[in-house]
């Protein structure tokens, strides 16, 4: 019988998928912790398996998950079309890996409480790869709202809008009520707590897939959260707008973490300028109106957190139950906007 790793060993992790989620969110994250080692990417596609030789030397391509467990991983990360999610991370839990899972973590809340139970059922960590948590501009609002600057928090505004009408998710992204919608929303619990109602708006593309998606949570402790996302706006509002009752703070650039991976920048090249913002916030109080420089993002936190909680010396960064929170507010979202009606999402 092989013996256990050595808790300072690094946890050996898989990929699954190599489109434009795997490429830029999760390999080089992965590759720039240095408690993991990223040994197999598991894709068919000829021209992938030629990017993941040119781009990650040494690194194996392989057909399914049981090649990486012969491999001798130990976790995984799924980045795959999104109605795969589901079947992936439980065969995967089956086999005995630990996993993390890109949003949407599932398109139906059934699903991710299903993945979330076996999990636990089998002692094994599970997370949701909601890395938007650690957003330079999500990380200076909550900074903001946890030393009182804003009081007690009454509105959240917050937007994901570009104007890219040819890059928007797809089917394999399930629509950008699944896309940015799992973020948004995951932001907002995180911010304001349990959802009582949801009001939903969208509009359909000629693909049959949504967009122009426009989402209205009242939480439990009375705050409301407005959330817009899409694909096609000219002209796109500040990423966040946040009112309390003591100040207002605006930030209007948003995080550039991700603008950085495309260009081919990680963690392990930048070092300490990884994730920091030239751009600030302005909050607005009875005194007036001041800068908010922006907290560093901090994307390369989440790989070593969840090996942490692979060798048993931390908890996840993301608790599975988070995703099931996030998937029955998205599922009220669609039942909003098919009726035109508010909904309460199940158990609210």
């Amino acid at each position: 019988m092989p013996h256990p790793p050595a808790p300072s060993a690094p946890v050996r992790f898989g990929l699954l998928g190599y489109g434009f989620g795997g490429r830029v969110f999760h390999a080089p994250l992965i590759a720039s912790s240095p408690e993991c080692e990223l040994v197999g990417v598991v894709t068919s596609s000829p021209d992938r398996r030629a990017q993941v030789a040119r781009e990650l030397p040494g690194t194996a391509t392989v057909g399914s998950l049981v090649d990486l467990v012969e491999a001798g991983v130990e976790a995984v990360a799924i980045s795959t079309p999104a109605d795969s999610h589901s079947a992936l991370t439980d065969e995967a839990l089956r086999l005995g890996l630990a996993v993390v899972c890109d949003k949407p973590f599932a398109v139906e809340p059934t699903a991710a409480r299903t993945s979330t139970e076996l999990a636990a059922s089998l002692g094994l960590p599970l997370s949701p790869y909601q890395n938007r948590r650690w957003d330079s501009d999500f990380r200076t609002v909550r900074a903001l709202a946890d030393d009182g600057a804003l009081g007690t928090i009454r509105r959240l505004e917050s937007r994901f809008e570009r104007h890219a009408p040819g890059d928007g998710p797809g089917v394999a992204g399930g629509g950008t009520l699944l896309d940015f919608g799992a973020h948004l929303v995951d932001q907002a619990l995180v911010l304001l707590g349990p959802v009582l109602s949801v009001y939903a708006e969208l509009r359909e593309r000629d693909s049959g897939l949504d967009d122009d998606v426009f989402v209205a949570l009242t939480h439990e402790g009375g705050a409301r959260s407005h959330l817009w996302g899409g694909w096609e706006q000219f002209a796109p509002g500040p990423r966040f707008r946040v009112t309390g009752t003591e100040g207002t703070l605006v930030v209007e650039a948003g995080d550039t973490q991700e603008d950085r991976l495309v260009a081919g920048d990680t963690p392990a090249t930048l070092g300490d300028d990884w994730g920091t913002e030239s751009s600030a916030g302005t909050l607005t109080t009875a005194d007036g109106a001041r800068p908010v420089p922006l907290q560093r993002g901090r994307w390369d936190t989440f790989y070593p957190a969840f090996a942490a909680a692979v060798r048993g010396t931390g908890p996840v960064p993301v608790e599975a139950r988070d995703a099931v929170g996030t998937a029955l507010v998205l599922q009220a979202a669609r039942e909003s906007a098919a009726s035109g009606e508010v909904r309460r999402p199940a158990g609210a």
